[in-house]
């Protein structure tokens, strides 16, 4: 039995790797979805190859924004967004997850014209579910609360969350509003962290997604944003979460005998992705021998 499926993105071209070095899942990359060389023709090979090797298949959609205060723009990223869920499907993904992007108008608005955009793409290309990835600003959408709204809104079992936790770390901890995240990574203790894996539990439906990659923040203007870094080199430290997450695991889905489907995608530094995907699944698994009868 598998306590989780984990893995990191991968083109083509990297899977062999992925699957030899014992990934149970590898993600369809953003990038692949928006090279117009990416035909159904490589989505196919993509879907042949990895079925061979991984329990699971995800793709993860281009950075589109979701809403624009322009009709015209919202519409051209929807139809790209359409085209990236068909060849998604293509290539074998069970799962699609959606960066929702910027908001638009501060307000209702944004919310209302995500959840038309979303039904959409339920209508258009069935059989796969969407996963809403959780950010780190209230700038953008992806919220806990933005998710829980879409997904009511939605009313689709297809609709699930994916959650981005340095993402959370960033947005729960004020570090994306002050920028000081040796005092935020402080905050980031076990019970933080079991405290979001439940609100990440109460909106999944089937899976429990998760992502993570270690940050550093950067000014821009007033803002602050996010650079991924190797593992080790930033933010939230590694520890308090693998033992949060090797308790979680095993005594609040698998011994509750919750019938779901856990994945943790490492989403860093495609220098690093490999020796650190591995660094993190020993981590967490080190701390899961504790808790297995």
């Amino acid at each position: 039995m598998i306590l989780f499926d984990w893995g990191t993105y991968n083109a083509l071209s990297t899977l062999v790797k992925s699957a030899i070095l014992g990934m149970k899942l590898t993600e369809i990359p953003p990038y692949d979805f928006a090279r117009r060389a990416r035909g159904p023709d490589y989505f196919k090979q993509y879907a042949e190859l990895a079925k061979q090797a991984f329990t699971t298949i995800t793709a993860h959609a281009p950075y589109y924004n979701v809403v624009s205060t322009v009709r015209e723009v919202q519409e051209r990223s929807l139809r790209a967004l359409i085209n990236a869920l068909k060849n998604a499907k293509l290539a074998g993904a069970e799962v699609f997850n959606l960066h929702l992007g910027w908001r638009a108008w501060m307000d209702q608005r944004d919310l209302d014209y995500c959840c038309e955009a979303i039904k959409r793409m339920l209508s258009e290309v069935p059989d796969i579910v969407i996963t809403l990835e959780t950010t780190y600003t209230r700038r953008q959408l992806g919220t806990f609360d933005d998710i829980r709204a879409i997904m009511e809104c939605v009313n689709s079992d297809r609709v699930q969350i994916s959650v981005q936790l340095e993402n959370v770390f960033m947005l729960e901890t004020g570090a994306s509003e002050h920028g000081n995240f040796e005092k935020a990574n402080q905050s980031a203790s076990e019970e933080f962290w079991r405290n979001v894996l439940h609100k990440a539990l109460s909106l999944s439906r089937g899976f429990l997604s998760l992502r993570f990659s270690q940050v550093i923040g950067m000014a821009l203007g007033r803002r602050i944003l996010k650079k991924r870094v190797p593992l080790g080199k930033g933010y939230p430290d590694i520890e308090p979460l693998a033992r949060a997450l090797a308790q979680f695991m095993v005594r609040e889905v698998r011994d509750k005998g919750l019938k779901m489907r856990m994945h943790l995608i490492y989403t860093g530094p495609p220098e690093t992705k490999f020796r650190d995907s591995i660094t993190l699944y020993a981590h967490i698994m080190r701390e899961v021998v504790a808790y297995l009868r």
